[in-house]
Formats: structure tokens, C-alpha cells, sequence
């Protein structure tokens, strides 16, 4: 017997046979997940309501009339076979679970359409710094941003079509608001006033006054939203109820849709913690500067253009020759867009104020617009990665990153050239964790949105939150109507910071150096992921990540 020939032929066997699994493996791989996109298709066209008189619907008729497909939808989620996905599709399939999950809770607890005025708002003047505006909106909005004017003749029409849709869908809101939020009703009138002033802006862009067609519906668009605005006020003092959502419902929210892995309770401990960090870390700051000169603030035109300019020129050169990322052609002239410009003291709010000081912690938090720029001309591969999450359920990965990239640029030597400048940093920190403790209070009921604005305020370093108080109600008022968007910037930083500390610690498990820039561009591949499951995508383990229904 030719045992050599026969060991061959068993050899042979055994590599078809293992390349034959491998290809029905990979195969089955390919179809589970060509079924998690097409499902995820189906759900993006499914979340979008029907018209009704020219506007979305968003009547209680039609939320039960659809709730049957939704339950479908769901249910084909979660009966998918995940076992054969990558990690990076498994990702994706948490993903669309957790938008899933924000459509459930919506329409159990959250009901901005019956809740929340500010929902109702249509126009929007300038583009937000995360990928998509802050807060529920419905699905009409206009983005002005997006128009240049004078209007060419295809965007004229466009934004009368846009345009078309304010009346209806105010007179839609008449019927729909019925909740008792007494707070969110309040503030919620001001979002509507300020879209009939956005409006009469409007009338006054380059051509508008010279087009009738244009003219006819922006009136109409005024005499709607002042109608609306007067009807709110009328109804206002009905208005007696709770605003919060209650810390039952805020922890199942921020595990289930925003996948942050923390209770109330848990970011309780970490807001506090960090607030009381940054206090005592600014002021052993203004102890190690003692002996140096204060920050002078930018107090005329040409001072803050000085300021801006070599500020926006040292960020960009040091995060080159640093290779703390790396470099797009891109990231400047996205920075440059949103450099600011020079504001009077008196009408400075707590960002302006930092700015006029040293604009680059907060160029630092622009991080954001690097990002969107790289969304806008580097779309993901990820077809589910690729558009903006629903439901915010963004924060923690795009306003923790902003957060977290203004202590690590700091750390790594941004400032050594003005030590003072690290004083900013702290002050911002202290800022957001004052915000989002006063926010968690209010969601749980324990406290107003005044009363969790005095905590904002109160713990503000150098009483900068005290000059301007529109600031302070904007985000108040924000924080309540998105739950867990105050507290994002922190407990986002908090997740980045240990999906960093858990990578650098595998790295050197294995022997492997771990740089800063590999981690931030691994970071930024993963794109706009919550980092509880992006860090799962980058240290290829998931002992960190959500209990979800997932087979891993």
C-alpha cells in the first residue's frame, strides 16, 4: 500500500473539504448580512410617516395603524442568525436594533409630536456640528443652510415645496399636542417664535423680494407659525404635568437605544466625579500659573481676526507634527468655516467668552466639523453607518469624542506654549458636567429645568454661565426634550477613555506599540458608532458591550 500517496489524497480531501466550508461559511456570511442591510432599507422607508395634507403624520390614528408593520419589522430583526457576521456587521445589526428601540420608546414615552412643541419647528438656519440637528425633529424640516441665495430656479421650487408643508403641519400640531409636559410646552413657544422671526429673515435673502411666488408662501408660513405661537400661549396655563421621563424609563433608553451602558444612577457618580475633578485640577492649575501673566482677552476686530487665524494655524500644525491623527486636506478648511468672529463683551455667551480668550480648546471640540466633513466626502462602507443615526443616538460617540479630544490634544502638548490656555480646558469640563448633573435631576423629576439650570450655572467656573442666559435655557431646554444628550459629552469622554485605556492595555498584552494616532483613526474608520460598541469593533472583544439580543 502506498502510504505516501494515500496520506496525499487525504491531505487533498481534507483542504477541499475545509475550502468548501469556508466558502458556504463566507457565503452564508454575505447573504445574513445583504439581508441586515435590505431589512435596514425596509425600516429607513418604514420610519418616515405617511402624508396627510401635505405634511407628515403623525396623528395617533396613524402611529396604530402602523404599529403592526413595526412589530414586523422588529421582530424580523431580531429572529436574524448573527452567528456567521463579522464583528463590524454584528455592529451594524446592534445599530438598527438600537433605532428600532428609540421608534418603540418614542411612541411609548417619549411622543414628542404629543409632548413637545419644539418639535413642530420646521426651519433651521444653520447646520448642526453632529450629524443631524440636535433634539427630535420631525421629517420636513428645511435646512436653509443648504440654499444659496438668490435662488437658482430648481431651488426656488424646491423650497417653495419645502415651504408648503409649515401650515399644514402647524394645524396638524393643534391636534396632536395634548400632553401635559408643562416645561417642554413653555420653552417649546420660544422655538416656535423664533421660526416666525427665521421666516421674516427670510423675506429679506437676496431675489425674495423681487419673486411673488416666494413672498406668498413665506407670508403664509408667518401668519401659521404666529398662529401656532399664539395658540401654544393660549393653552399653556392647562399645562401641569412632569416633564422628566423618570430614571426607569431614562435607564432603559440609554442601555436600549443610545447604548450606554451606565443607569442614572451611575452617571450621577461620574458627572459629580467629573465636575469636582476639573474644579480641583483648574485650580492647581492657577496655583502651577501663578506667577504668569493672565489671559488677555480679544476686545477689537483686528485683535480676535489675529487671534483666530494663529490659532487655527498652531492647531493644524501641531496635530500634523504631533501625529496624533492623521492629516485630511480637509480638516482646515472645515475648521476655518467655524473659526467665529469677533463679539462685543457685553453679548458674550460662556463659548464666546473662551474664545476671545484662546479659541483653541473650543477649536479643540470642533473635531466636529472634521468628522462631518469626512461623512460628507468619505462616506462610509457601511451603508447603516454611512447617514446620520435616528434618534441621536449619536451624542456619546461624536460630542464624547469632541469632549475628549480637548484634554487629549492638551495632554499632548498643545498649550505648552501658554500654560494658561489648559485653565480653558478645565473650565469647559466643569461646564458639561454641570449641565448634564443639573439635566439627570430634571429627567428624573427631582428638580425643575430652573432648578437644574441654578446647578449649571452655579457650578460654572468664574461665574461664566451668569453673563448670558439664553445659552444656559438653550441647552436646559434641549437637555430635557433629547434625554441623555446633557450628559453625552461626558460620558461619552468616559467610554472613549476606556475603549483607549482597553486598546493601549491589549496592545501591550500582545507586545504591540500602541500609538495615539492608530487609536484616533481606527476611531474615526468605525465612524459615528456609539464607543460602547465601536470599542467592541476595536479591541475585537465584546466584554464591555451591551447584553442585547445579539448571537455573538
Amino acid at each position: 500500500m502506498n502510504y505516501r500517496n494515500s496520506i496525499s489524497k487525504l491531505i487533498l480531501i481534507l483542504l477541499f473539504s475545509f475550502i468548501y466550508e469556508s466558502g458556504m461559511s463566507q457565503q452564508k456570511q454575505t447573504n445574513d448580512y445583504t439581508a441586515l442591510v435590505s431589512l435596514f432599507k425596509e425600516w429607513r422607508s418604514f420610519e418616515k410617516p405617511p402624508i396627510l395634507k401635505g405634511a407628515p403624520d403623525y396623528t395617533n390614528v396613524s402611529f396604530n395603524k402602523r404599529w403592526p408593520a413595526f412589530k414586523i419589522l422588529q421582530s424580523r430583526l431580531n429572529g436574524m442568525d448573527t452567528s456567521s457576521m463579522s464583528i463590524e456587521q454584528k455592529v451594524d445589526w446592534m445599530l438598527v436594533w438600537a433605532e428600532m428601540n428609540g421608534y418603540d420608546f418614542n411612541h411609548r414615552v417619549l411622543k414628542p409630536w404629543n409632548r413637545d412643541p419644539a418639535f413642530y419647528k420646521t426651519i433651521f438656519t444653520e447646520r448642526s456640528d453632529v450629524p443631524a440637528h440636535e433634539g427630535p425633529t420631525h421629517h420636513a424640516i428645511i435646512d436653509l443652510w443648504k440654499y444659496n441665495f438668490p435662488l437658482s430656479a430648481a431651488d426656488k421650487n424646491k423650497l417653495i415645496d419645502q415651504l408648503k408643508v409649515i401650515a399644514p403641519l402647524n394645524e396638524q400640531a393643534r391636534l396632536n399636542l395634548t400632553g401635559n409636559a408643562r416645561e417642554l410646552w413653555i420653552a417649546g413657544i420660544n422655538d416656535i417664535k423664533s421660526q416666525k422671526n427665521d421666516l421674516i429673515e427670510l423675506l429679506e435673502k437676496p431675489g425674495i423680494k423681487e419673486d411673488a411666488s416666494l413672498q406668498n408662501i413665506i407670508n403664509q408660513s408667518i401668519v401659521s407659525t404666529e398662529k401656532l405661537a399664539k395658540w401654544l400661549e393660549a393653552e399653556s396655563y392647562k399645562k401641569t404635568g412632569p416633564s422628566g421621563i423618570g430614571k426607569e424609563n431614562y435607564n432603559w433608553y440609554a442601555k436600549n437605544v443610545h447604548l450606554v451602558p451606565m443607569t442614572w444612577d451611575d452617571q450621577v457618580v461620574l458627572l459629580k466625579r467629573e465636575l469636582a475633578r476639573a474644579w480641583s485640577s483648574l485650580k492647581l492649575e492657577e496655583h502651577r500659573n501663578r506667577n504668569l501673566p493672565m489671559l488677555a482677552e480679544a476686545n477689537t476686530v483686528l485683535a480676535y481676526d489675529s487671534l483666530k487665524d494663529r490659532s487655527v494655524k498652531n492647531i493644524i500644525k501641531f496635530l500634523d507634527q504631533q501625529q496624533l491623527l492623521t492629516m485630511k486636506k480637509y480638516y482646515e478648511p472645515a475648521l476655518r468655516e467655524h473659526e467665529g468672529r469677533f463679539v462685543p463683551k457685553e453679548k458674550r455667551n460662556f463659548f464666546l467668552i473662551t474664545m476671545h480668550y484662546d479659541p483653541r480648546p473650543l477649536y479643540s471640540h470642533f473635531y466636529h466639523w472634521f468628522e462631518l466633513a469626512q461623512m460628507d466626502l468619505e462616506p462610509h462602507a457601511s451603508e447603516i453607518r454611512r447617514a446620520p443615526l435616528l434618534y441621536n443616538i449619536f451624542d456619546s460617540r461624536n460630542e464624547g469624542m469632541a469632549t475628549a479630544v480637548e484634554e487629549i490634544f492638551m495632554n499632548a502638548g498643545l498649550y505648552d506654549d501658554d500654560p494658561r490656555v489648559r485653565e480653558i480646558v478645565y473650565i469647559l469640563i466643569a461646564q458639561r458636567a454641570a449641565r448634564g448633573l443639573g439635566s439627570l435631576y430634571a429627567h428624573a423629576n427631582e428638580m425643575t429645568m430652573e432648578e437644574a439650570g441654578k446647578i449649571h450655572a452655579d457650578y460654572t467656573p468664574r461665574k461664566w454661565m451668569k453673563t448670558e442666559k439664553e445659552l444656559l435655557k438653550f441647552e436646559q431646554h434641549l437637555y430635557m426634550r433629547q434625554p441623555g444628550y446633557g450628559t453625552s459629552y461626558i460620558t461619552g469622554k468616559f467610554l472613549i477613555d476606556e475603549a483607549m485605556a482597553e486598546y493601549a492595555r491589549e496592545m501591550e498584552l500582545s507586545g504591540n506599540i500602541f500609538t495615539i494616532k492608530d487609536f484616533m483613526d481606527k476611531m474615526n474608520q468605525i465612524g459615528s458608532v456609539p464607543p460602547a460598541i465601536g470599542a467592541w469593533e476595536l479591541t475585537r472583544s465584546n466584554a464591555g458591550i451591551l447584553k442585547a439580543p445579539i448571537k455573538k
